[in-house]
């Protein structure tokens, strides 16, 4: 069995420990050969972090430690002079810091700058701004050692997504220290061998995207569609002892514990190339724990999402039966944009499923039922707070009973007190629609039900479909309406009509919604 590298962003303790670690070296050989400027976007928890630390290890000359690995064998063919050779390394490592305090930022980077210096054995003047001792850092390296800088911004943006609801004036603080500060770079070229700049967004409103007009940005690019996760071909090649065992643990078979992982943990695509990539921090835990958990939601909950959701016209449904966005869309990300779905594909909560090269336009939604059900469980109660309680579990044993059994009654009460909790608040009766609606669908799809909502007919569109073994559901709401106003529309635009053949009962169900009382009125079912 390997050693499994969970947590581990450190090159040099997986190589000189002996963790397993699956060979991205060829796309560090690709990127030195054809540039010196990259940015790279990808979700949290994905290997952002190990990346730089590759790219750093092997710009610091450090040969022993790759070994057998590809980029060894393609460095071997350069004239023995221009192999290996050790370039003073500058990085700067965001993912923490005390980024939410005035001079939070500024301390992390000083930090930063000091310890570079001193492991150059020069000093800085503390009395000028951080630009100007970035700039000196730079030019310093460069004359003491004779070879230029390699610049590795790891994280970039956590100053910025730390503070973006709660704190806007400190966000601005630290988007103007970030500008000032690494604008430096830009008419350095003479110093810099290299910059490679991560982060899980691309805020399209941060200058150095503008002014380093050279860098590329290969978040996007099918040549680098792997660069981080893990492929199916590394998987089955790296893995082959912790797949087996994982089978053993769960009485499966090889190929259902294969078909399994990929159903929880596959299924991220970063550009119109069919190949995937797994979520490698799910997946090193999956084999860690002998278990299908949702690994990735145990390191963080997208309350943020909720709220960006919320203060949008989207609908979670929307992201189930796939939502559209152009390249130029997903790149970019800038607050209070009326669409969060460049959000949620650049946090990894929706990914690439289809591509239009007609209309260059992508089609985007879960990519896994890790995400799925994980981001549909969080939802409910932060929708309405006082949803989960201690026994919520056997409240959805329940409700999924009810459904099965056909006691539509015990189950809409059941829905009513989960719509109680949602808050409302006067004159935003839209804003509160699209709530209740995000959650009837992820209580729904949560309690494992065949659903379908907004589904079309020959006379229009029903608000809920949800089937099972012996019933088949149809939900039509209405706001501040009569529950028999919904059935007449039921009836009127024959929803019915193509599930009469299927052979199960079917249960018509109206359902009015009371803005006033922030929950059901009445139903009706016939």
């Amino acid at each position: 069995m390997n050693k499994l590298p969970i947590g581990i962003q450190s090159f040099e303790k997986i190589r000189r420990e002996g963790y397993v670690y699956v060979d991205k070296t060829a796309y560090i050989w690709e990127m030195i050969s054809s540039g010196n400027t990259y940015f790279l976007s990808r979700p949290r928890r994905f290997g952002k972090s190990l990346l730089v630390s590759t790219i750093a290890a092997y710009f610091l000359g450090q040969k022993d430690l790759f070994d057998g690995l590809i980029i060894a064998d393609r460095e071997s063919r350069k004239p023995a002079e221009e192999q290996w050779l050790s370039y003073p390394v500058l990085m700067f490592s965001l993912s923490g810091g005390a980024f939410q305090d005035e001079n939070g930022f500024a301390n992390t980077l000083s930090f930063y700058l000091d310890s570079f210096a001193t492991g150059l054995n020069f000093t800085l003047d503390h009395s000028t701004d951080l630009p100007n001792q970035l700039r000196y850092c730079i030019q310093q390296a460069y004359q003491v050692t004779g070879r230029q800088v390699v610049v590795l911004i790891d994280e970039y943006d956590k100053p910025l997504l730390e503070n973006m609801n709660t704190d806007p004036e400190q966000e601005e603080r630290n988007r103007a220290l970030f500008k000032s500060f690494f604008n430096v770079l830009k008419d350095m070229d003479q110093y810099l061998k290299f910059i490679f700049i991560t982060g899980v967004t691309k805020f399209s409103k941060v200058s150095i995207f503008s002014d380093m007009n050279q860098l590329n940005d290969i978040s996007m690019s099918a040549k680098y569609a792997a660069v981080c996760g893990i492929t199916e071909e590394e998987l089955i090649s790296c893995f082959p002892d912790e797949i087996n065992a994982l089978a053993n643990t769960q009485g499966m078979t090889r190929n259902e514990a294969v078909q399994e992982l990929a159903r929880m943990y596959d299924g991220y695509h970063f550009s119109e190339n069919p190949e995937g990539v797994y979520n490698p921090f799910s997946l090193l835990k999956s084999f860690s724990e002998g278990q299908f958990g949702r690994y990735w939601f145990e390191t963080g909950t997208p309350t943020f999402l909720i709220k960006e959701l919320n203060r949008t016209n989207r609908l979670v449904v929307d992201f189930s039966e796939g939502v559209t966005a152009t390249k130029s869309v997903l790149s970019n990300y800038y607050a209070h944009n009326p669409d969060p779905v460049p959000l949620y594909y650049q946090t990894g909560y929706l990914t690439i499923t289809a591509y239009n090269p007609e209309f260059k336009e992508y089609t985007l939604s879960y990519p896994n039922d890790e995400v799925k059900y994980g981001y549909l469980e969080s939802l409910i109660p932060a929708i309405g707070p006082d949803v989960i309680s201690p026994d919520y579990a056997f409240s959805a044993s329940r409700m999924t009973g009810y459904l099965k059994n056909g006691d539509t009654e015990s189950f809409v009460k059941m829905l009513q007190a989960l719509l109680a909790s949602i808050p409302y608040y006067e004159g935003k009766a839209p804003a509160y629609e699209q709530q209740w609606r995000n959650i009837i669908f992820a209580v729904f799809t949560f309690l494992g039900q065949y659903v379908r909502t907004e589904v079309h007919s020959s006379g229009g569109r029903s608000d809920c479909v949800v089937e099972n073994a012996k019933y088949i559901y149809i939900f039509e709401f209405k706001m501040n309406q009569p529950a028999e106003k919904a059935l007449e529309q039921i009836e009127e635009k024959s929803y019915a009509e193509p599930y009469t053949a299927s052979g199960k009962k079917i249960i018509r169900i109206g359902v009015s919604i009371s803005s006033e009382k922030g929950t059901i009125e009445e139903w009706q079912m016939v």
